[in-house]
C-alpha cells in the first residue's frame, strides 16, 4: 500500500511543498511507491522554467486606499527568490499551477512589456502618475540577468521622461544606476531596498535566491552614492523569527545611505497560511505555536486580515508595539525624510517615424 512521504525543504528554495491552488480539484501528496524511495534522501534540485506570458497590456491599476501608487508594472508572474511569506504566491493559483514550488520555479516572462509600455503611453487620453515596479513579484529576481524586461522598461520610461519608482530585494537594481541616476536628478526616480533580516542563515531559508543582507546594503549605498532617493522596507516583520531585528534593520540601512522606511507585518492570505505553517514545521518547530499565536492576536484572531488601513499594519497590542517601535527608529535615525513626490511636467513621448512636425 503506498504511504505519503512528508514534504521536505529543497536547497535553494522556499517553499516545502507544491501545495495544490485554491481551484483545483485534487490535491498532490509524495507517496512511497514500493520501489525503496528513502524519505531521508536528499531530493534533486528543482530547475527554474520560463514560459512566455502573453499579455496584450502591461500597466496595472488599482484603487486601494492604503497603496500609494495607482499604477503598476510586473515584468515576471511568479519569483525565484522563493520569498515564503510572499503575498503574490495566490496569483499562481489563477494559472492552474502551486503558489508553492510551481510559484518560484514556473515563471512567466513578458518579452514585449517594453513595447506595450510605449503603446499604452502613446495613447491620447493617457494621464501620467508614477508607474511603481517591484509591486507584486520582484523585477530585478535572478531570471533578470538574463531576460532584461525590466531594463527595457526603464529604458521606455526614460525617454517619455516618465516618473517611476522601484521596490526589490535584490542588488541587481545597481546594474540600472545609468538610466535611475539621471531620472533621479530630474525627480522621475525613487527606490526602496527591502531588507527582512541580517541574519545570512534566516535569509537562506526565509528568501533563498535573494540577495543576501549585505548585498541588499551594499546596493543601497551604491545607488545613495549615485544621487538617487532610496528608502528601506523592513518588510514583512514576523512575530518571534525576525521582529526582534526591526532596529537594527533601520540602522543598517541608515548607515548604507537610506533616508527613508517603512515597514508591514506578515500577512497570510489564503494558500499562504499552509505554506507559511509547513516552513515553520521545517525550519521553526518550536516557535510555530508562539508564531501563529502572535499573528492571531494582530489579525483578530486570524491568521490574516485583509481589511483595508489594517492588513499591512495589524491591530491589537502586538501590532501596536511594533509600530511604535518602527515609529520611534525612524525618527532616532532620520529615516522619516519621506519626500515621494515627481516632477510629472516632464513627461513627453518621444518623436517616432511618421509623427507630424510641429508648426509651433
Amino acid at each position: 500500500m503506498d504511504e505519503a512521504l512528508p514534504d521536505r525543504a529543497r536547497k535553494g528554495r522556499g517553499a516545502v511543498s507544491n501545495l495544490a491552488g485554491r481551484f483545483e480539484p485534487l490535491g498532490r501528496v509524495r507517496i512511497d511507491d514500493g520501489w525503496g524511495m528513502d524519505p531521508d534522501e536528499d531530493l534533486p534540485p528543482l530547475r527554474t522554467h520560463v514560459q512566455v506570458d502573453a499579455s496584450r497590456t502591461v500597466i496595472a491599476r488599482n484603487d486601494s486606499p492604503d497603496i500609494p501608487f495607482d499604477q503598476s508594472i510586473n515584468p515576471y508572474r511568479g519569483c525565484e527568490h522563493g520569498c515564503v511569506y510572499c503575498y503574490a504566491r495566490p496569483t499562481h493559483a489563477y494559472l492552474g499551477l502551486s503558489p508553492g514550488l510551481d510559484f518560484e520555479t514556473k515563471l512567466f516572462a513578458k518579452p514585449d512589456a517594453a513595447k506595450l509600455l510605449a503603446a499604452e503611453l502613446r495613447k491620447p487620453g493617457y494621464r501620467v502618475k508614477s508607474i511603481a515596479l517591484g509591486t507584486n513579484t520582484d523585477p530585478y529576481q535572478p531570471v533578470e540577468r538574463t531576460h532584461k524586461i525590466t531594463r527595457a522598461i526603464l529604458e521606455v520610461l526614460r525617454d517619455f521622461s516618465h516618473p517611476f519608482s522601484i521596490v526589490t530585494k535584490s542588488a541587481l537594481v545597481a546594474r540600472d544606476i545609468d538610466i535611475i541616476g539621471p531620472m533621479a536628478a530630474r525627480n522621475l526616480a525613487h527606490v526602496f531596498v527591502s531588507v527582512t533580516t541580517l541574519d545570512r542563515d534566516l535569509a537562506r531559508k526565509m528568501e533563498p535566491r535573494a540577495s543576501t543582507p549585505q548585498r541588499r546594503l551594499d546596493a543601497i549605498t551604491e545607488l545613495t552614492q549615485a544621487g538617487i532617493k532610496t528608502g528601506v522596507m523592513a518588510a514583512p516583520m514576523i512575530p518571534a523569527i525576525n521582529d526582534h531585528e526591526l532596529e537594527a534593520i533601520l540602522e543598517a540601512a541608515r548607515d548604507a545611505g537610506a533616508t527613508s522606511a517603512g515597514y508591514t507585518l506578515l500577512r497570510l492570505p489564503l494558500e499562504i497560511k499552509d505554506l507559511f505553517a509547513e516552513w515553520l514545521d521545517e525550519h521553526a518547530p518550536l516557535k510555530k505555536k508562539r508564531v501563529l499565536d502572535l499573528i492571531r492576536e494582530s489579525r483578530d484572531g486570524k491568521l490574516n486580515h485583509a481589511e483595508f488601513g489594517k492588513r499591512f499594519v495589524g491591530t491589537g497590542p502586538y501590532a501596536e508595539m511594533i509600530k511604535a517601535r518602527f515609529f520611534k527608529a525612524r525618527k532616532t535615525l532620520g529615516l522619516d525624510r519621506n519626500d515621494w513626490s515627481y516632477d510629472l511636467s516632464a513627461f513627453k513621448p518621444p518623436p517616432q517615424k511618421g509623427d507630424q512636425f510641429s508648426l509651433l
